[in-house]
């Protein structure tokens, strides 16, 4: 039974924001696989949040515009996904194969976009010989390369484990990962690449059986009215099993991409501790309840900075709200009864 649209725009809305929470301290360490993973995961939660909600009973072209950036990013985050992936495996500083295969999907795109009922905009790809090596065969490309530089790495970090005045070494050159944080980084990588490839080679095969791939006859004929925007409603598209399958995996992926990432790094320790630091931000802005000397609680904000003034953008909260007077003449004491 396919779940509820309702049910899917809560989760891809609430992926998107859980996959968003991380994002503001992970850029200042600037992992580039950890945040490029958010950025194109949240971006595609809340592309597929709009569309089930703008779309949802109807299959109308309300956004013309908005369609041809949604189906062209579904394109671009089965790829980029994967590689954000491989970054995290392979410790890459550049990403850029999939602007490569944003652009070079025209060549199989048969026309404008498709808009499903439900399902909102959805790229329109001419199943030919030529999609598989443009667009089709790249997430389990990368899935394949990914996990040979998994197995690699694990065979190296469990020689290096037994050494483990190498290990601290590995960790004093990169200031910015700890042990934790790279276990976690392995989990996710190795997790992305056991969804990537199995899942990949099913969509494969389904593209692959029957009559369903036609010649590759000429590009006038690919391209032909290439204008027209295919509208479909959901009792139609119901109707092919093997669609609904492949359709509804492909976004409901990108949410548990979104809810795996915060597992692994929106509860973890120096999140907790990003989140205290945050909770105590709002707590020390709020307006005094009664007069209180100004000398007792510059002490006590001079202390609470020296040790919540981290390398943090909250850390620097702390500090432009020290400068500008917020943390000034609060009553101490109203605030503990208040939080008790």
């Amino acid at each position: 039974m396919v779940p509820s649209n309702q049910v899917f725009s809560a989760f891809s809305f609430i992926g998107f924001v859980l996959v968003s929470i991380p994002l503001a301290w992970h850029l200042e360490s600037w992992n580039t696989g950890t945040c490029l993973y958010m950025i194109w995961t949240s971006l595609s939660c809340l592309s597929q949040f709009i569309n089930s909600v703008v779309w949802n009973n109807n299959a109308i072209n309300w956004a013309p515009v908005w369609c041809d950036i949604s189906s062209r990013l579904i394109i671009g985050a089965s790829v980029a996904i994967p590689a954000s992936s491989l970054c995290i495996s392979r410790r890459l500083y550049h990403i850029a194969v999939m602007n490569i295969v944003k652009h070079v999907q025209y060549i199989v795109q048969g026309h404008r976009f498709n808009i499903y009922e439900e399902i909102g905009c959805y790229p329109a790809v001419y199943d030919t010989p030529a999609a598989y090596p443009i667009i089709l065969i790249w997430p389990v490309a990368i899935g394949l390369v990914s996990s040979v530089y998994a197995g690699m790495l694990g065979l190296t970090i469990r020689t290096i484990i037994k050494r483990k005045a190498r290990m601290d070494q590995l960790f004093q050159a990169h200031r910015n990962i700890n042990p934790s944080i790279y276990r976690r980084l392995m989990a996710l990588s190795t997790l992305e690449i056991l969804c990537t490839v199995p899942l990949g080679l099913y969509s494969l095969i389904i593209d692959a059986s029957g009559d369903n791939v036609a010649p590759y006859i000429s590009w006038e004929n690919v391209h032909y009215d290439f204008s027209y925007v295919g509208q479909i409603p959901v009792v139609l598209w119901q109707m092919d099993p093997q669609f609904v399958v492949r359709v509804e995996l492909t976004r409901w992926l990108l949410v548990l991409c979104a809810f795996a990432f915060f597992a692994f790094f929106g509860l973890a320790k120096e999140a907790r501790k990003n989140y205290s630091l945050a909770f105590y931000a709002v707590r020390l802005s709020l307006p005094p309840f009664s007069p209180f000397s100004p000398g007792s609680y510059t002490q006590f904000s001079s202390i609470l900075l020296s040790n919540l003034t981290t390398s943090t953008s909250l850390g620097r909260i702390f500090s432009f709200a020290s400068s500008i007077g917020i943390l000034s003449n609060r009553p101490i004491d109203e605030m503990r009864s208040a939080s008790c």
